[in-house]
């Protein structure tokens, strides 16, 4: 796909990222620039870190070392007296909030109707008033195709209806990075289409998004270029065309043939 990529900068740098929970290495030393406007497919076998490395972008788990910058902001830390220092609670939400997150399961508040789940974080995390919050919640769910069930409750959606409300919610914040966990995953298969076709949308637009999943269609379609990791580091990247029509490493050959 075409998209707008900025000449600035990278937005999101990520140098030499290592995790590991209780001993075991999951990420060992991931290297990663996506630059603005950049839509970027992870792909790669189970437990293999692709998700560990998308909460560690916006620290919902901490690196054991290396770097993560989002719009030449460290993520997590900051440098003070020549050292780095862990932020604050506060500190760190506020760079959550200029990244949005779309995870495996809906995490929709299911006391509140689908216009108060859009208008939550606007309101608490940015401050803005209820007019102003409604106005952007309605134009996002009709961009994702759910105004009909403004007033409708998180029970009574199809799972495909909560991931695209989800969407909205996530885009709500007005995010300059979307991070999507393998939005399809938890979708019965006839679902998974509507999904994907609202990501295709966003894609379209030149909004940045960080991508995990296993769907190769929406790779081939939407990317701008495709990551295979696996073991905790980055094997093969490049053009879809380059990664899944003519891989270079026995990895990405064996993980892509089972789709074929």
């Amino acid at each position: 796909m075409t998209s707008v990529v900025s000449q600035k900068a990278p937005l999101v740098r990520a140098h030499n990222v290592h995790k590991s929970f209780h001993h075991i290495e999951v990420l060992k030393g991931i290297d990663l620039e996506v630059n603005a406007g950049e839509v970027i497919v992870i792909l790669g076998p189970s437990g293999s870190g692709k998700s560990t490395f998308l909460r560690c972008i916006n620290h919902l788990e901490t690196i054991n070392q290396g770097s993560i910058f989002v719009d030449d902001e460290q993520i997590g830390y900051r440098l003070k007296n020549g050292r780095l220092t862990a932020l604050s609670n506060r500190a760190i939400a506020k760079q959550r909030s200029q990244i949005g997150m779309v995870f495996q399961s809906f995490n929709l508040y299911p006391h509140m109707t689908v216009l108060q789940n859009v208008i939550e974080a606007p309101m608490g995390v940015h401050g803005k008033k209820r007019a102003e919050a409604e106005a952007i919640a309605r134009e996002l769910l009709a961009k994702v195709d759910m105004s009909h069930k403004i007033n409708a409750y998180p029970r009574q959606l199809s799972g495909g209806q909560q991931q695209r409300v989800a969407i909205a919610r996530a885009l709500a914040i007005q995010p300059k990075l979307m991070l999507f966990d393998e939005p399809t995953s938890a979708l019965d298969p006839e679902l998974v289409g509507e999904v994907l076709t609202t990501m295709r949308d966003l894609a379209s637009q030149g909004l940045t998004m960080i991508v995990v999943t296993h769907e190769i269609g929406f790779a081939r379609e939407a990317a701008d270029r495709v990551v295979f990791i696996d073991g905790g580091r980055i094997v093969e990247q490049g053009t879809p065309e380059q990664v899944l029509e003519n891989p270079q490493h026995p990895r990405t050959r064996s993980f892509l043939g089972r789709f074929i």
